[in-house]
C-alpha cells in the first residue's frame, strides 16, 4: 500500500460522527463556506444524507459544472463508501485509472478528490459532504479540514 492510500484511509477511520442530522449538515456546511471565503476559494459545497440534499452553497465564481462534479464525486462515495479521492488513489496506486478500470460511466462517476463519506459510528455511511472548484487534492483537503474542525469542536 502506498503512503497516500494509507493516509487517506487513516483520515476516514478518524473522521467519524457520533450522530448526523440536519443541524450538523448546516453547521458543517457553514463552516466550510467560512473556510472557503477566508481563502477566496470559488467552490460549491454540498451535503447529503441519503438522497436528501441538506446543504448547498455555490460561492461566487462557480457554475452549474461544479454541481455536476459534486454529483459525480458523490456517486463514487455512495457506491464505494469511501472518499472519492481514496477511490481514485487506489486505482492510481495500481497504475490504472478509474475511468478505464471501474467500468462505470464517467459522465455519472468521478473518482476525483472532494467528496467524503459522512460516517456515523455504529451505523456506517449515511451521507456525503462534497466540495468542487479547486484542484482535486485541494477540494479533498478543504473537506478534511472542515471535518477535523467540526468534529474536533466536540459537536460530533
Amino acid at each position: 500500500m502506498n503512503d497516500e492510500v494509507a493516509r487517506l484511509e487513516a483520515d476516514e477511520r478518524r473522521l467519524v460522527f457520533d450522530h448526523f442530522g440536519n443541524d450538523d449538515a448546516w453547521e458543517l456546511g457553514s463552516l466550510l463556506v467560512r473556510l472557503a471565503r477566508e481563502r477566496g476559494a470559488a467552490v460549491t459545497i454540498g451535503i447529503r444524507r441519503g438522497p436528501q440534499r441538506l446543504f448547498h452553497c455555490a460561492l461566487p465564481g462557480t457554475s452549474a459544472d461544479n454541481d455536476a462534479w459534486i454529483d459525480r464525486k458523490s456517486r463514487v462515495v455512495e457506491r464505494y463508501a469511501e472518499s472519492s479521492f481514496l477511490v481514485g488513489a487506489r486505482f492510481r496506486a495500481k497504475d490504472r485509472t478509474f475511468e478505464d478500470s471501474s467500468r462505470l460511466d464517467p459522465d455519472r462517476y468521478a473518482a476525483h478528490g472532494g467528496a467524503f463519506p459522512v460516517r456515523v459510528r455504529g451505523t456506517g455511511v449515511v451521507g456525503v459532504v462534497a466540495v468542487s472548484g479547486l484542484p482535486q487534492a485541494e477540494d479533498h483537503a478543504l473537506v478534511v479540514e472542515g471535518l477535523e474542525r467540526y468534529l474536533g469542536a466536540g459537536v460530533r
